[in-house]
């Protein structure tokens, strides 16, 4: 695709939205074009900014840069580029260690990821396969680790970008500077280019 499939609207353009949006200055340092390109129709931006706020809440245990790794998995595993961007930006803002960054596909393996977040990236990986790919053994493990509201957040942030890898990917939202620069510095190794979202 060369252009969106919708354009985006200025960021002023919806004066409930634009404030709901702030939500997203400190996440990524920027407003993204997929809220912009919702406020076609505000109700869908203002419903995807709460939601978002709800479910990326940092509850305690699953932390604010976990989160955004289990976001980067699901997204990975969905393969729209426009979210692993967004995604892999966002848990360097909230501080995810360096090791983690520079290693995400070797969760499984890498000493840099305890067992409690081997279990939930796992399970964000199966839970993002279509189709589905939760089974016992990665039910059990996650529940050795975690308890049910923490599963209810875990799961959260993969169905939230479920929705939003469906959006951009279908979209073809343009990726902004900062998103790309971050694909670039950590994901670029493995394959990640900006593609459609160009």
């Amino acid at each position: 695709m060369s252009a969106p499939l919708v354009t985006p609207l200025g960021p002023t353009a919806n004066p409930e939205v634009a404030q709901l949006a702030t939500f997203f200055n400190e996440t990524l340092g920027f407003c993204p074009n997929s809220v912009l390109t919702m406020q076609h129709r505000p109700a869908i931006a203002t419903a995807f900014i709460e939601l978002n706020k709800a479910v990326m809440a940092n509850q305690g245990r699953v932390t604010s840069a976990l989160k955004r790794l289990v976001g980067y998995l699901s997204s990975h595993a969905a393969g729209c580029q426009y979210c692993q961007a967004h995604t892999i930006l966002a848990a360097e803002r909230y501080g995810a260690p360096q090791e983690q960054l520079d290693h995400i596909w070797e969760f499984a393996t890498h000493p840099a990821f305890s067992a409690a977040e081997r279990a939930a990236l796992a399970f964000a990986v199966a839970a993002s396969a279509v189709p589905n790919a939760v089974n016992d053994e990665l039910s059990d493990a996650l529940r050795a680790h975690w308890n049910e509201g923490e599963i209810v957040e875990i799961l959260g942030v993969v169905s939230l970008f479920g929705f939003l890898n469906r959006w951009n990917d279908s979209m073809g939202t343009t990726l902004e500077s900062g998103a790309v620069a971050a694909g670039q510095q950590y994901l670029a190794g493995q394959g990640w280019s900006p593609g459609k979202h160009a």
